[in-house]
């Protein structure tokens, strides 16, 4: 790992790849980025609770989804704080803060300070890099 954390969740990078799929390992194991305005959740309204694609923990609600027009899905807060963790990334000559699955260590995208929400976060995360389960009521 390239952290200084142990994730709960450890596993090959080939059971990774196996599990993952080329796009999705992509995006969640190499901190990669889907094209903007291509991801399958971008427009998703339900009801609902958004989970890590590589191991399913809790990360983001529909309540707190919102149009940013920034073309990822973008979400005011995670669901649960302690399921996330905030990174300094430097990669391509800037300074941003990604956002990574506390339990895999899995790539989800990053977060910026311009969202509408109390603490004016916007949680930038990549649709490949999340599942949809849709409420029960729904």
């Amino acid at each position: 790992m390239r952290h200084d954390v142990t994730p709960e969740i450890q596993k090959t990078e080939e059971q990774w790849k196996t599990e993952l799929g080329p796009e999705r390992y992509h995006i969640l194991r190499e901190a990669g980025t889907e094209a903007p305005f291509t991801g399958s959740l971008l427009n998703v309204r339900d009801d609902g609770t958004y989970v890590c694609g590589a191991c399913g923990s809790e990360l983001f609600t529909s309540d707190a989804k919102f149009e940013s027009h920034c073309g990822w899905p973008s979400f005011t807060r995670p669901e649960q704080q302690q399921n996330v963790r905030l990174l300094d990334d430097h990669a391509f000559g800037m300074h941003r803060t990604e956002v990574r699955c506390k339990r895999c260590d899995s790539h989800l995208g990053h977060v910026f300070d311009d969202g509408p929400g109390p603490d004016g976060t916007r949680f930038c995360i990549n649709s490949r890099s999340l599942d949809f389960k849709p409420s029960e009521s729904a």
